[in-house]
Order: C-alpha cells, then sequence, then structure tokens
C-alpha cells in the first residue's frame, strides 16, 4: 500500500482504512505501514472531510508512549483458576475468610495523593514494575476524586468504558476494554473527557487497615468509588462465584470472573507473593459461556482402562453457540465432593468455548445418585480405588476393549476405524487384542454390517501402511497407563525396545522426566502386554531413531503449569527438545525444572513442587521470562 493508492479511495473507505491502522498499531501492536504513510493517510482523509469523526476518533492520537513511572510496589498480576477445585485448593493454604469482588476488565491504574491529600500523580500498570504517567489525563475521569482528606496513600483500580457508553463506540472498537486504555493514554486529556470513563478503586495502600474491609471503609469514607464486595467464609465462594454470574448480564460494566483475596493483611503478609503474583489474591475466571441448569441423571462410562465414569445428563442449555447436554463428572470422588444429586441446580461452562463442565452445585437435588456395583457394560463386579471406579474384568468388556482399540488405531493413524466398526469386531470375535488388527481378511470384513468391498479394501490397505513403526509410536500406542507421548520420547531415548522391556522400576525411575510412579506403571503395564507384543512384533518391524539433539539445556528435565503469555504450551515444549531438553510428566524429585505461566492457573504441579523445595529438593521453580531467558542463551 502507498500514498497514491489511498488518494484513489473514497470518503468512506479512508475512514475504514485509518480505523483498521489505529487497530492494529495500538490495539494489535501489530503494524502493517509507517508513521509516516499513516500520517500521510491521515491528511488524505483530511483534506477530503475535514469534519470527519474519524480524525478525533480515539486511538489515531496515541502514537508514542509516554514517560515512564516506576511503581511504589510492584503491581501484580493475579493468579487464575477456571474450577471450584482449584479455588477450594487454593483457599486450604491460609485461615480466616476471604473478600470476593467481581473482576472488572478494564485498564489497570495506581493513584499517589500528596501529604496535603491532593492527586499527586497517576500511572498505568504497565509491567508491573513500572507504567505511564497518565497523570493530566486521569483529571478528565469524573469519578476519580482529586482530593481526599487522608495523606500519602496510594489508591490502585480499573479505568473501564461503562458498556452504556461503549453501545455507541462497538461497531469501530472491538470491546470496551480496548477503548477505556487507549482513551486513558491521550495526548489531549481533553479527549480524555470526552470518552465518559469511569473508575472503580479495588486496593487502597499506605493506611494502618489491619484487613480488607478495614480498607474498603476507608475508600467508602474518602467517598472513592469501589466495586461492590463481600466478605465470606470460605465454603461460601462458590455460591458468590455463581451470584456474580447471574447478575453479570445486568453490570453496566465488562466482567470476566471474580477476584477473591484473603482478608487479614497479617496473613496476606504470611503468604506472600512469587515473581508473578500474590499467594493470597485468587481471579476466578468466566471462561467460555456460563449458566445455570438442572442435572436430570447420571450415566456411566466405562474406558479402555477399566475406568469407569459418570457423566451427567443435563436439561439442554445454550453455552457458547452450542446447546449442551451432557457433561463429564470426572470421577465417583469429584462427584461425592460436589455433592451430586439428580434434579440439582448445576453451574455450567464451556472451557475454552470447548468442552462442558460442571462447575459447581448451586442447590441440592431431592434423590442420591447409586454408584453402580457392577460395571454398566458387561456386568462383572466393581471396585473403588481412593477416587475412582474400575470395571474388575476389563479384558473381557466391550466398552473397555473397544477403547483399547480406538487408541490403537488413533495412535498409529490408521483411518476408517470408528466405534460401531471396532464394536463389531470385537462382538464378532475378529479382533480380540491389538495384534489381530494385522491378522483381519478380505472375506472377514465383509461379514460386518454395511461392509463393501470398496471400504474393505480401503482398511486393509490403511492396516499395512503401517506395517513399520517408530519404537515411539509403538509404545504410545499400547495403551500403557502414563505412556503418552512425552514419555515414549524419554523411553526411546534410554534404549532399544528390548532395554525397555528388561528396565527395572529403579532404572527408570532415574531417568529425567520419569520417576518412581511412572516406572511402576510402565514396567507393570510392558509386563502385562508381554503377549500383545511379542504378537505385535511378528507383524511390524520398528525403528528406533533417538534423539541426537544436544543444546544448553542437554540433561535438563522441564515441566509447564499455568497459562503461558508468549507461546502455546506446544511450542515451549518443542523449544525445550531442540535445545536438548527432555520434557517430565510430573513433579518428582528429579524434575529440573518447573515453569510458571505468566498467564496464572498454577495448581497442584506448583504446590508439590513447592513443597519438594521445603524438603531440600533439586526442582527449580522458575517464571515465564525466566524460561524465555535459559532457551535462547
Amino acid at each position: 500500500m502507498k500514498k497514491s493508492d489511498f488518494q484513489k479511495m473514497s470518503v468512506e473507505a479512508l475512514e475504514a482504512e485509518v480505523r483498521r491502522h489505529n487497530e492494529l498499531y495500538f490495539l494489535q501492536h501489530a503494524p502493517e505501514i509507517s508513521d509516516e504513510l499513516f500520517d500521510q493517510l491521515v491528511e488524505i482523509l483530511r483534506k477530503k472531510k475535514p469534519d470527519s469523526f474519524v480524525l478525533t476518533e480515539l486511538i489515531s492520537d496515541v502514537r508514542e508512549e509516554g514517560k515512564k513511572v516506576k511503581h511504589a510496589a510492584p503491581m501484580l498480576s493475579l493468579d487464575k483458576c477456571y474450577d471450584e477445585a482449584s479455588l477450594l485448593s487454593w483457599a486450604s493454604k491460609f485461615e480466616g475468610d476471604v473478600l470476593g469482588m467481581p473482576k472488572i476488565d478494564g485498564c489497570a491504574v495506581s493513584l499517589h495523593y500528596d501529604q496535603s491529600g491532593k492527586l499527586s500523580r497517576a500511572a498505568t500498570r504497565g509491567s508491573g514494575i513500572e507504567g505511564e504517567d497518565i497523570t493530566a489525563n486521569v483529571h478528565a475521569v469524573d469519578s476519580i476524586p482529586k482530593q481526599l482528606k487522608i495523606q500519602n496513600v496510594e489508591v490502585r483500580g480499573e479505568v473501564y468504558m461503562p458498556l452504556s457508553i461503549f453501545l455507541k463506540y462497538r461497531e469501530t472498537f472491538a470491546n470496551p476494554r480496548n477503548l477505556a486504555a487507549g482513551a486513558i493514554k491521550q495526548k489531549d486529556p481533553k479527549k480524555t473527557g470526552a470518552y465518559s470513563l469511569s473508575f472503580f478503586a479495588f486496593d487502597l495502600l499506605g493506611t494502618q487497615a489491619m484487613s480488607e474491609v478495614e480498607k474498603r471503609e476507608t475508600l467508602q469514607q474518602q467517598k472513592i468509588p469501589a466495586l461492590e464486595w463481600k466478605l465470606l467464609k470460605r465454603d461460601e465462594m462458590g455460591f458468590y462465584f455463581a451470584h456474580i454470574l447471574k447478575k453479570r448480564a445486568a453490570l453496566d460494566f465488562e466482567t470476566d470472573g471474580v477476584v477473591f483475596k484473603v482478608n487479614l493483611l497479617s496473613e496476606q503478609k504470611r503468604l506472600g507473593n512469587t515473581a508473578h503474583h500474590p499467594r493470597y489474591a485468587l481471579a476466578y475466571k468466566f471462561q467460555g459461556d456460563a449458566d445455570t441448569t438442572l442435572l436430570l441423571d447420571v450415566e456411566w462410562s466405562v474406558s479402555r482402562t477399566g475406568a469407569i465414569t459418570p457423566v451427567g445428563i443435563v436439561e439442554p442449555v445454550k453455552l457458547s453457540g452450542a446447546i449442551v447436554k451432557r457433561t463429564s463428572l470426572h470421577n465417583v470422588g469429584r462427584m461425592e465432593k460436589f455433592g451430586v444429586t439428580k434434579g440439582a441446580t448445576v453451574l455450567m461452562m464451556r472451557r475454552g468455548g470447548v468442552i462442558p463442565h460442571l462447575e459447581s452445585v448451586i442447590e441440592q437435588g431431592n434423590e442420591k445418585i447409586e454408584t453402580p456395583k457392577v460395571c454398566p457394560s458387561c456386568g462383572s463386579p466393581t471396585k473403588r480405588v481412593d477416587d475412582f471406579l474400575y470395571c474388575t474384568n476389563p479384558k473381557r468388556c466391550v466398552k473397555s476393549k473397544v477403547g483399547e482399540f480406538a487408541h490403537f488405531v488413533k495412535a498409529l493413524e490408521i483411518d476408517g476405524f470408528g466405534e460401531k466398526l471396532l464394536e463389531q469386531l470385537y462382538e464378532q470375535g475378529l479382533v480380540t487384542d491389538i495384534s489381530e488388527f494385522y491378522e483381519l481378511t478380505f472375506d472377514e470384513l465383509l461379514q460386518l454390517k454395511r461392509m463393501g468391498e470398496t471400504l474393505a479394501t480401503k482398511l486393509l490397505r490403511h492396516i499395512q501402511e503401517k506395517r513399520k513403526l517408530s519404537l515411539e509410536t509403538f509404545l504410545q500406542s499400547l495403551g500403557i497407563r502414563e505412556v503418552g507421548r512425552q514419555a515414549a520420547k524419554l523411553l526411546v531415548e534410554y534404549g532399544d525396545g528390548e532395554k525397555i522391556r528388561s528396565a527395572t522400576e529403579e532404572e527408570l525411575a532415574t531417568l529425567h522426566g520419569i520417576g518412581p510412579v511412572m516406572a511402576h506403571e510402565i514396567v507393570r503395564g510392558l509386563k502385562k502386554k508381554r503377549k500383545t507384543i511379542e504378537r505385535l512384533l511378528k507383524h511390524v518391524r520398528l525403528t528406533h531413531q533417538p534423539s541426537t539433539k544436544k543444546g544448553p539445556l542437554s540433561g535438563k528435565s522441564f515441566l509447564f503449569t499455568g497459562t503461558l503469555a508468549s507461546m502455546q504450551r506446544k511450542e515451549a515444549e518443542d523449544r525445550v527438545e531442540a535445545s536438548g531438553g527432555v520434557m517430565a510428566q510430573s513433579v518428582t524429585k528429579y524434575l529440573d525444572y518447573l515453569v510458571v505461566g505468566d498467564e496464572g492457573g498454577a495448581g497442584s504441579k506448583l504446590t508439590k513442587a513447592e513443597q519438594l523445595v521445603k524438603k531440600g529438593g533439586k526442582v527449580k521453580i522458575i517464571s515465564e521470562k525466566e524460561f524465555l531467558k535459559i532457551i535462547t542463551i
């Protein structure tokens, strides 16, 4: 795109182009044209339509960052969770009540009031260590008090655009948060004032307060607008979350969750901070669409390992544009912990807009759910192991065997074998062990329902194409508990198939990323699968190609927890392996690094690693920023 292209455009096209480049530059930080060409674009529009609203519109005026200001105390991010189990796990680490309040989706700012109580300085959150000076601009936000009766304090809060104001901008801007962030940074404070921004305080520093409640009382006395809040017992947090979720649609600001903070400041001090977030506060985020519905019934599903999991049947509810009728209840222990009953009112979410989850029980139903004493698939007795229920005869259980077969064909990428076809193969005795896929004949396949010659030929061809397998793929296909992609890679590094099969638990436990629990499952699984392995090896040829990658991370094991801000988890794992490192499966005393994502959401892995460190363990808990420094060395 060049200046002559802009000159040929209509006024409407020019206005659209200015808006597009504004968003690319300021909101997405991905400009497509130089500042000089952008200025030429604006000038062309100015000549064609001097009174165009776009010329005085928000972000086109924000072209440079303002003066940097160092925060007196870091403005840390909040750790995040997406389910009640994680919330309760966090709450088990401290004593006393918690303060709950909506998490407003705005622009975090810091307001300093001097020895005379006058607003003397304001800054954006920025990096958390330093922000951008916006003192002149906040004077244009009417709801921010310019004078207090108390002195030398810092008020922290969110500048936001009310949804009622945002209505007139929604055709141009993606969301009110981006608009507020641009408006508060205008070069001309008068333009900031034109956008009718508002402010809510969420913290107060510099007073003698002993609790969060006392801080809120001071904010109220000083007439500083603050978010609604409620002091809660720890077992009331789930109900408060559901309360805010229900009233979310009626609020005049965007909220993306609920913030919970330990009430007593003495307890906050004891808990302390990580480099990323305070341990005494947590954001319980709305994830995808959420709504309440009724739990009508529970069905029981059998997996390839013989595990029997409860599946909730709910009254149809629309979440993220899809009608949801079923939801996983995970396991018997979790179902009992939630107190799930038939007829219960439950909170449902689609995590990431995809997977439906039951997050909590809002109101109990009147019919208890009985745990099955026999397997719903084969009728064999069930057994309870901790939180899990199992079929005692998985080798003869249809659902368990079909799950095993489905795992095998998926691991080998053999196309065409759906669940119904796999059921037929098992029920007619054509495949009772995964090795028997290689023994199927054309005539046998033709016996099956809806099977024609063309399909039978195609299926046999797909199987024959998988006569040569990498050792890594072969190990994954066996369906041994704990042996996924990463564990298979680690085993291939250890040795060839014969060495792996003869390894002891003690030998495998010393491998980076394995540990004693995984080693036990691997040795046990290989022993159980011995005959299957021998039969498979009559049909396939294995290739053993251990990684030859060497680099700065050679010999070091890594594990990630929480959400990464800079890249997807898969990319981070690939970068570790490209630098010679290995990915671990779980936190053990042999782990070298646990990387905590900067977007929060760390859970039990972090807790276990911290416990190991206290016991003198070697694991290093590092932030995402520290990880990025390591892999760029």
